[in-house]
C-alpha cells in the first residue's frame, strides 16, 4: 500500500493511504488512525491497516510533503554504485565500507515542488536514489534479518551543490543541505509490496527534461540495502521513521564534459521500478 503526507487546502498536515479511483487517484486521511505516518509506523498500525472510505481527498486538492515529515535521522550513503565509483578518475580501488554522511529533514520538499537553487551556487545537480524508511528499531541488526526492519521504500532526488561539497577537505555537508534543494516522495511504499529478490535488482531512472541520464538497478550496488542496514546499526540504532538514501547511480550532472547543473525550467523525474515517479522542478531562490 502507499501512503503519503500532505498539507491540506486548510493548512493542516496529515496522512493517508494513495488509492485508484475511477477518476485517477485519491488520498483516504488516515488522521484519526495515527497523527503522522511516522507515528502509525511507530505503533506498528501499517500491516493490515483499514481504510475508510469516507475521508477521501482529491489528489490535487493537496501539497505533497516528504512521506516521514520528521524523521530522526536522514543517513545518505556516497558513491555506492560500482560505475559511480569509476566516475572517480583517481585510480582509487573500490571502497571496503561505504560513505556515510547526513542531511537535515528542511534540505528536502515533496513530490510536485521546485527544488531551490540558492544565491550562492549554480551548480545545483540531481541525484535520484532509493530510500528506505526504517519500521523496527534495530542496533547490531545482521544482514539476513534487515528486511524485517524496513517500513517502505521511498524515492529522493539527492539534491546537491556541487561547489559546496568542496568547500572542506573531508567534508559534504554544506553542499548537502541547501533548504529544499532535495526532495523526497512522492509516497512511502510499504514493505509488504517487495520481496527481498527485487530489493536486490531494482531499476532506477533519472529523466531532465524528458532525457534520460541515470539507468542502473540495484544488482550494481557494492553494499547492498541488507548490508547498509547491518553498517549503520554498528555505530547507531536505527528508530522507526528513520530514513536512508541508497545512494546514486553514474550520470549525475557534474559527471558530463562540460558539466550539465540544473537551471530554473528543468524538470526532474526519478523513476524507481515499483514505487512510482518523483517529479520536481527548479525555480532560483526568491530574495
Amino acid at each position: 500500500m502507499r501512503f503519503a503526507s500532505y498539507q491540506r487546502e486548510d493548512g493542516v498536515t496529515s496522512w493517508g493511504a494513495v488509492v485508484a479511483g475511477d477518476s485517477g487517484e485519491r488520498l483516504i486521511d488516515l488522521q484519526a488512525v495515527a497523527p503522522t505516518l511516522k507515528a502509525a509506523i511507530e505503533r506498528g498500525l501499517l500491516p493490515g491497516i483499514r481504510v475508510d472510505n469516507g475521508n477521501t481527498l482529491a489528489f490535487d486538492a493537496v501539497t505533497l510533503l516528504p512521506p516521514i515529515t520528521a524523521p530522526d535521522k536522514i543517513l545518505c550513503i556516497g558513491v555506492n554504485y560500482a560505475n559511480r565509483n569509476s566516475e572517480y578518475k583517481d585510480g582509487s580501488a573500490a571502497p571496503s565500507n561505504p560513505s556515510v554522511f547526513i542531511r537535515f529533514p528542511d534540505s528536502f520538499t515533496g513530490h510536485n515542488q521546485p527544488l531551490i537553487r540558492p544565491h550562492e551556487s549554480e551548480q545545483l545537480d540531481y541525484e535520484g536514489e532509493i530510500v528506505v524508511v526504517i519500521g523496527k528499531a534495530g542496533r547490531r541488526i545482521k544482514r539476513e534479518n534487515a528486511f524485517e526492519h524496513i517500513a517502505g521504500l521511498s524515492i529522493m532526488n539527492e539534491g546537491t551543490l556541487r561547489d559546496w561539497v568542496r568547500h572542506a577537505k573531508f567534508n559534504v555537508t554544506q553542499g548537502k543541505n541547501f533548504e529544499r534543494s532535495g526532495a523526497i516522495g512522492p509516497w512511502m511504499v510499504s514493505a509488504d509490496e517487495f520481496t527481498r529478490k527485487q530489493l536486490e535488482d531494482m531499476r532506477l531512472v533519472t529523466r531532465v527534461n524528458g532525457e534520460v541520464r541515470q539507468d542502473d538497478t540495484t544488482a550494481s550496488m557494492m553494499f547492498p540495502i541488507s548490508f547498509i542496514i547491518e553498517y549503520l546499526t554498528t555505530f547507531c540504532e536505527l528508530r522507526p521513521g528513520d530514513v536512508i538514501a541508497t545512494g546514486t547511480p553514474n550520470g549525475a550532472g557534474a559527471r558530463f564534459d562540460p558539466p550539465i547543473y540544473l537551471k530554473p525550467g528543468d524538470m526532474v523525474e526519478v523513476e524507481v521500478e515499483g514505487v512510482g515517479v518523483l517529479s520536481n522542478g527548479v525555480e532560483d531562490e526568491r530574495v
